[in-house]
């Protein structure tokens, strides 16, 4: 198993085309099934000790690498079982079947096990379980309002209908999840839209999904990345590239004997209506590490090692300032809007935060000649670049490009983009970060990242793994004080 960190995304078009390059080369897609279920069989066979197994096995060839699986499992002297929603119907599947020597029971009748694996369907689905209809030949659509019928077919298999009693595919897998000491998940759990992150049809939670090839957008966008659990990554030998990767732990530079306040950053933030936000702010960029923090308006108290400073076009001109953060607690008035403009001709590095997002358009920030960092939650993403039924990458790619500006489209599932299509996408956040103030403590921590000179995505990458990893050494129920007291420690473990 490899961990997901700086691994590449792959869509299920990319997956299916890097399959299809290792294919061309005249490895079949029985042998990549083999290797996907020795891989499987083999992290099984370690995490299920002495227990039974079972494999839930689907029609195509996610169900295919279930069979080799347990067929290898059971070749290593592991007691297991398979329970299969409906005959193969991929030739690879179909083959991986044969090899499978022992009984396959029934979904509906199957009864639990201590360890429980999911191969009913992975990458590529595209309607809900309970659609209603068999899936297609390849696997990806599923049903499961319908159910198995012993009398329909030679080897007691086929689709029918879901009568009133029967329980739905859904209900079993929650049912037999429920009952397992561990449950896990082939690819994706099953009921998962690749792509989207959308949740097609509720799964259970897995303890751990093990991602076959390649991470794939569901494994971290919400709400499908709830249902994964832990994640780890299977070599099955096809070579992934893509734009868009896994959130990876930054390499920061660190002070140097000659070192001074400059050389390590100085960050000016802009103040508003709501100073709290812009302390917050401000007490995230020196605790991220940037030599010098200024506060340009109105605010007192500590820390005294923050620089106050009345707001004003001599303050911003400031030529050592290395980065400017103007949107926390700015307000939307009369005086806000001097203060952006202002701070948007200052010639200064931007991040772009809060209120501020709401004050400019695409065009107005792709007219900049600066670099600018945007970091809108998704009412400021809305409201900046209109709604949309896409995905969350694809937004934000698109809203990179627009703008022309490096993107951080916040939430439990972060998102970061630049406008050449590079991607970086954060692992699961702390459901604690739901609190007022925590979008500022990022915007302080990216503005440190970018002071220190940094590339503009890897200012962006490092200030959200920062804001992350304080979070995790939280806990529960902090607030966004000890949000940015943590970055600290955060910083303090690299």
């Amino acid at each position: 198993m490899i961990g997901i960190e700086g691994q590449p995304v792959l869509t299920a078009a990319e997956m299916r085309a890097a399959e299809n390059a290792v294919i061309a080369t005249g490895i079949s897609v029985e042998t990549l099934m083999e290797r996907a279920g020795t891989a499987i069989a083999e992290v099984v066979r370690r995490l299920a000790g002495t227990n039974d197994v079972l494999i839930l096995c689907g029609p195509g060839n996610n169900g295919g690498d279930g069979y080799v699986a347990a067929r290898v499992l059971a070749e290593m002297g592991v007691a297991v079982r398979v329970a299969a929603l409906s005959e193969p119907k991929t030739d690879a599947a179909k083959s991986a079947r044969a090899g499978w020597l022992s009984s396959v029971e029934t979904l509906t009748g199957a009864k639990p096990a201590p360890i429980l694996v999911d191969a009913l369907f992975g990458t590529g689905l595209t309607r809900p379980l309970d659609a209603g209809t068999p899936p297609d030949p390849d696997g990806s659509p599923a049903v499961a309002g319908a159910q198995l019928n012993p009398k329909g077919s030679p080897n007691g298999l086929s689709w029918a209908p879901a009568s009133a009693g029967e329980r739905s595919v859904v209900e079993c897998l929650h049912s037999l999840a429920k009952a397992a000491q561990l449950s896990i998940a082939i690819d994706l759990p099953s009921g998962l839209a690749t792509d989207s992150g959308e949740a097609l049809s509720r799964p259970p939670v897995f303890d751990l999904t093990l991602a076959l090839g390649a991470v794939k957008p569901a494994h971290l966008l919400q709400p499908a990345a709830r249902y994964c659990g832990e994640l780890r990554l299977l070599d099955i030998g096809v070579p992934t590239l893509s734009q868009a990767e896994v959130l990876k732990t930054p390499i920061l530079p660190t002070p140097g004997p000659d070192s001074h306040k400059y050389t390590r950053g100085m960050v000016a933030i802009v103040a508003g209506t709501m100073s709290g936000a812009s302390d917050l702010a401000a007490l995230a960029a020196m605790r991220a590490g940037a030599g010098y923090v200024t506060l340009l308006g109105d605010s007192q108290g500590p820390p005294h090692a923050l620089v106050r400073t009345p707001f004003s076009d001599h303050a911003l001109a400031n030529d050592r300032i290395g980065a400017l953060v103007i949107g926390a607690g700015l307000g939307r008035d009369d005086t806000a809007k001097i203060r952006l403009e202002a701070a948007l001709n200052a010639g200064h590095p931007l991040i772009i935060d809060g209120d501020a997002l709401r004050l400019v358009d695409p065009n107005r920030i792709k007219a900049l000649t600066v670099p600018i960092i945007l970091t809108p939650h998704a009412g400021e993403f809305d409201a900046l670049f209109g709604k949309s039924d896409a995905d969350k990458i694809t937004r934000a790619r698109d809203a990179a490009t627009r703008a022309n500006a490096i993107v951080v489209f916040k939430g439990a599932d972060t998102v970061i983009a630049a406008p050449d299509g590079r991607v970086r996408i954060a692992q699961g956040a702390s459901d604690w970060l739901s609190t007022a103030g925590t979008g500022d403590v990022l915007a302080g921590a990216i503005g440190a990242m970018l002071a220190a000179k940094l590339d503009l995505l890897d200012a962006a990458c490092a200030g959200v793994w920062l804001h992350g990893d304080a979070a995790r050494r939280l806990g529960a129920a902090f607030i966004a004080d000890d949000l940015a007291e943590a970055l600290r420690s955060a910083r303090a473990s690299l």
